[in-house]
């Protein structure tokens, strides 16, 4: 059996067209969806570092009512010490026709709360950042895998030949695990992200060497089909290398973005009005630039708070919880409104939500570590909340539920593995059918889990 390429090759094609190929295949994979999309474009806001669920959008009056006692089911452990339920200090109240409570971290953002979905069911495998981080982003937590914009890239194609289909930011550098989130592992180069470091405000910095200041267009794309033909001759003898062929897409699209892509990362085109709907901070700005993307085609953007694990509120979580929330509550609030406004949440998957969530009850004070503050929130896989808004999801809508004070996940459980086959259903896929065969085994971003949660759609 041939492969694509050696199909091509031996057709008398080779190289050469692989770029009209690459069009046409797009084109065939979107009119072979496995069932008619919901959604064609996802915007995912990761909180990197693990909201606190009890202190956002799970509401649990029984919290400050238990709060300085033994939680009901006793010492719950995750990774570190913990002592007795830690009380909310955020006030909830109830918002929209659907009346869910919400806390006033996100008061902007429940305004929207009849068109968002939260899932309060969710748990992952383990208490640890980065094999949570991991198991988000690619379905594994350990292993080298495909991230899920590579996997819907993969499946669905662009719709812009002059952008990337997959674009991650992170204002200030890399959140843990830095590219390994939104790595293409074993999938053709180019369906890995392309990275935006949104602390910078100057196009020219956010896209660096966009334009070459040392050759005009037109002798530019004369190096690069001069290029292209060495490439061409020396692909001839190296069949099958992937590596090759992503080093030659990667400098087309380069070139095709010259064209396109200045003008779509560029806030200031958008009326004044916009930009302060949205906000001036980093995440505004890429929450902005988000939405210029997916109209423009973009399949998957992904945007994360900021480097590191911000969220991470061992201790301090009032105060440091508070000032996250004010970065990113009025951009989102601002994001589903825009999509709305333009037509866009109709097609658009919002998917909001870390890598999991914190204890109710206090992370104890260890030595060298949060010494003496008894303020913060452990780690927890076991239950957390993530919820999805947009194209194809059943707003005003809760799934599932935690214990009575916000721990474990008991009703209509939802692994990760879930999430991302309910996600994958929305776009047309079917989880278990979009494969990639690699080392004699056909692997699928939900590997051999996963199952579409109903309840979600609408």
């Amino acid at each position: 059996m041939f492969t694509r390429r050696q199909l091509l090759s031996r057709c008398g094609i080779g190289l050469g067209s692989l770029a009209l190929s690459d069009m046409l295949g797009r084109d065939a994979l979107s009119s072979e969806l496995h069932f008619p999309a919901k959604a064609k474009h996802v915007i995912h806001l990761f909180m990197n570092g693990g909201p606190s669920q009890v202190d956002t959008f799970d509401y649990k009056p029984q919290l400050n009512k238990l709060a300085g006692k033994t939680a009901p089911t006793g010492t719950l452990k995750t990774e570190r010490p913990t002592g007795n339920v830690l009380g909310s200090p955020f006030k909830f109240q109830r918002y929209g026709e659907s009346g869910i409570h919400v806390s006033e971290l996100f008061a902007k953002t429940a305004q929207h709360i009849d068109d968002i979905c939260l899932i309060h069911s969710m748990h992952a495998d383990v208490p640890n950042h980065e094999p949570s981080l991991m198991l988000m982003n690619t379905g594994e937590s350990r292993l080298v895998r495909p991230s899920v914009g590579s996997w819907l890239t993969y499946g669905l194609g662009s719709e812009n030949e002059n952008l990337p289909s997959f674009v991650t930011m992170c204002p200030g550098g890399y959140p843990i695990k830095e590219s390994q989130n939104w790595q293409n592992a074993f999938l053709p180069g180019k369906y890995q992200a392309t990275y935006v470091d949104t602390s910078h405000r100057q196009v020219n910095r956010l896209l660096e060497n966009i334009h070459s200041e040392l050759v005009a267009g037109g002798d530019q794309r004369d190096q690069l089909d001069l290029l292209d033909k060495l490439n061409r001759r020396h692909a001839l003898q190296r069949e099958n290398d992937q590596r090759l062929q992503s080093r030659i897409e990667s400098f087309e699209l380069a070139y095709r973005m010259q064209s396109e892509a200045a003008e779509a990362f560029d806030v200031t085109r958008e009326p004044e009005a916009v930009r302060q709907e949205y906000g001036d901070s980093d995440f505004a700005r890429q929450t902005l630039i988000a939405r210029r993307l997916v109209e423009r085609g973009v399949r998957y953007v992904q945007l994360y708070t900021g480097a590191g694990q911000p969220w991470d509120n061992h201790d301090d979580l009032e105060r440091q919880h508070r000032k996250l929330a004010e970065t990113v509550d009025q951009p989102i609030a601002a994001l589903l409104a825009d999509l709305k406004r333009t037509g866009l949440l109709d097609e658009t998957l919002v998917l909001w939500g870390g890598e999991f969530g914190r204890t109710p009850v206090v992370e104890m004070p260890r030595e060298g570590v949060n010494q003496g503050k008894m303020n913060g929130r452990d780690h927890n896989h076991y239950g957390f909340t993530m919820w999805m808004a947009g194209g194809g999801v059943k707003g005003g809508n809760i799934v599932g539920a935690t214990d009575e004070i916000g721990f474990q996940a008991v009703e209509n459980r939802m692994h990760v593995h879930d999430l991302h086959a309910t996600l994958l259903h929305l776009m047309g896929l079917d989880h278990k059918r979009l494969t990639y065969r690699y080392a004699g085994r056909d692997f699928r971003l939900t590997d051999v889990h996963g199952r579409v949660v109903n309840e979600v759609l609408a």
